[in-house]
């Protein structure tokens, strides 16, 4: 009896460590979102770059986001952060008018295109559009108004984002694509980008929106409430129910899709930037697979404490 004590004594000794050990292999909550997101990524043959933070808890998912990607559309927020840093410095408002021109109108995304001549509308309208139907004749005047790209990237700079660039205005990257003999071979060839950035940068400027500090908080607060009105939802807000979602897209299917915005709900803001580049398949599939990273991430969120 004794021997058989000892050695139950031993055994209890031996297992108790190793079940330690095997408890401290466990991934956390944290890690299980990210695996989860990975398995996502990997279901669809493409380069992805995702950056997802927790403004209040402080949480991080970085998957390759560091790696400076195609942009597309979504350079329209840094160029609506210069138009809003050049009203602060009073060089025109918000409420001065613009008069539709005919040299104006770009091809692509958009509405202004589709209006008569002479159609009026302000600054504002013009920022309004540009983001929430991608409009390409407003970012083709809002360009010009600001100086062009150089204003762009020079503010890019002073906001310590390095790789963040304005690469193309409408009117010069649509008739280098109509050029090439395909569009696959114009995507593949890489020599005309619209913008290049990385998906922590953007949620950098994303971040900085929220908190209030991006050109000054009344300008923060009228970005946000001009995203919150993205018309096109297919990707971050597919499948996300509870959250106000500003939002950004980018475009150039099949070859890329983009998506940066931020998940808001009461005591939760999730920043979450999705881009995607190299894809040659399905662009619905794209769209799909972004949707369900962007409900993995709102589901962990919904029911963290």
């Amino acid at each position: 009896m004794k021997r058989t004590a000892v050695f139950v004594v031993l055994f209890l000794a031996w297992l108790e460590p190793c079940a330690v050990s095997v408890d401290a292999q466990q991934p956390t909550p944290l890690q299980r979102l990210e695996a989860s997101i990975q398995r996502t990524t990997r279901s669809i043959n493409a380069t992805w770059g995702i950056y997802v933070k927790s403004l209040e808890t402080g949480e991080v998912i970085a998957i390759d986001a560091d790696r400076q990607m195609e942009t597309m559309s979504t350079i329209k927020i840094p160029l609506m952060i210069e138009v809003f840093e050049q009203i602060k410095a009073g060089k025109f408002k918000l409420s001065d008018k613009y008069t539709f021109v005919e040299t104006d109108s770009q091809p692509g995304t958009g509405t202004i295109q589709r209006l008569d001549y002479g159609a009026v509308m302000t600054v504002k309208d013009l920022i309004t559009m540009m983001i929430i139907v991608s409009d390409n004749t407003a970012t083709e005047v809002l360009y010009r108004m600001v100086g062009g790209p150089d204003a762009v990237n020079a503010r890019m700079q002073a906001l310590g984002l390095k790789t963040t660039r304005a690469m193309n205005v409408p009117s010069k990257w649509f008739p280098a694509l109509r050029s090439a003999p395909t569009t696959e071979q114009f995507y593949r060839e890489g020599k005309s980008p619209f913008g290049f950035s990385t998906p922590r940068e953007m949620g950098t400027l994303l971040e900085m929106m929220e908190r209030g500090t991006l050109v000054d908080k009344p300008s923060s607060d009228l970005m946000l409430r001009i995203m919150r009105g993205q018309l096109y939802r297919t990707r971050i807000p597919r499948y996300v129910t509870g959250y106000t979602i500003p939002h950004k897209t980018g475009d150039f299917l099949p070859f890329v899709g983009d998506d940066v915005g931020v998940l808001e709900a009461p005591g939760k803001t999730i920043v979450l930037t999705v881009f995607t580049g190299d894809h040659f398949g399905s662009g619905e599939a794209l769209e799909n697979a972004i949707g369900l990273v962007a409900k993995d991430v709102a589901d962990y969120f919904s029911y963290r404490p």
